[in-house]
């Protein structure tokens, strides 16, 4: 598992977007049981976070020691610095394993040979991603795509075409349970786009080569096509796999 994110810890929690409580309402009334859920490559807490609301337990884990250092403190979350493929969970201990933005840097065979043991009989894996948002206004998103493909598009790392694949790609041996489409949507200032910008792994890669930061090459350009407006509307949709172990029913 690739740790790509601690450099921009703080930002990362500044600007990323967070999950709508109404999807883990729904991925929590999948679960068999409110007993436990683990959040595997949990970062600053996010998922984390809403889970505790449904889940008497919530184990929370990531590579990331800065990342763990943004999440927030609650009664019910345990936090702990593991890999994915390596969890210190007993055997049948989860309700519900959620992935976020993250399945893409796991080793799969090892992960989901984890995922066989601590989940619970009649557990439910579920693993979210979001790819390039869109904005209300094409002028902007023209030139992110330009900046997404062109700019910074050498700098992604191979794992990112399972994010432009939609997650259709990756490997999931599991029995798939229908969801319906949810997407994140958001008001916001251009300031607020740039800080999103800063924290894509690709823009940390090319400033590490580079030595200067692409985003400042396309900012002119975004405050044009942003055209005096205060905010924009931005949607991410999601993407999801979910699924229970074949084999185990509750």
């Amino acid at each position: 598992m690739k740790d790509n994110f601690s450099t921009q810890a703080s930002a990362y929690a500044r600007f990323r977007p967070g999950y709508p409580p109404e999807l883990i309402a729904h991925l929590a009334a999948l679960a068999p049981r409110r007993r436990a859920a683990w959040d595997c490559g949990t970062g600053n807490g996010q998922v984390a976070a809403l889970l505790a609301e449904h889940f008497d337990e919530v184990y929370a884990t990531d590579i990331s020691e800065k990342q763990l250092h943004e999440a927030p403190e609650h009664p019910r979350i345990r936090y702990a610095l593991e890999p994915a493929e390596h969890c210190s969970a007993p055997d049948q201990r989860f309700d519900l394993i959620v992935v976020a933005q993250a399945i893409h840097w796991f080793d799969f065979d090892r992960f989901y040979a984890e995922v066989r043991r601590v989940l619970a009989p009649g557990g439910v894996l579920a693993v979210v991603g979001y790819g390039l948002f869109q904005s209300d206004a094409p002028a902007v998103n023209a030139v992110v795509q330009r900046f997404y493909a062109g700019i910074i598009g050498p700098y992604w790392d191979a794992e990112r075409r399972y994010i432009d694949e939609g997650y259709r790609s990756i490997p999931f041996p599991f029995e798939a349970i229908p969801m319906p489409a949810f997407a994140m949507q958001y008001r916001w200032a251009l300031p607020e786009l740039l800080g999103y910008l800063n924290t894509w792994s690709a823009v940390q890669h090319f400033v590490r080569k580079q030595g200067a930061n692409p985003v400042r090459l396309i900012e002119k350009e975004l405050q044009d096509a942003w055209a005096g407006v205060g905010e924009r509307d931005i949607q991410f949709p999601l993407l999801l796999r979910v699924g229970v172990v074949m084999g185990k029913t509750a």
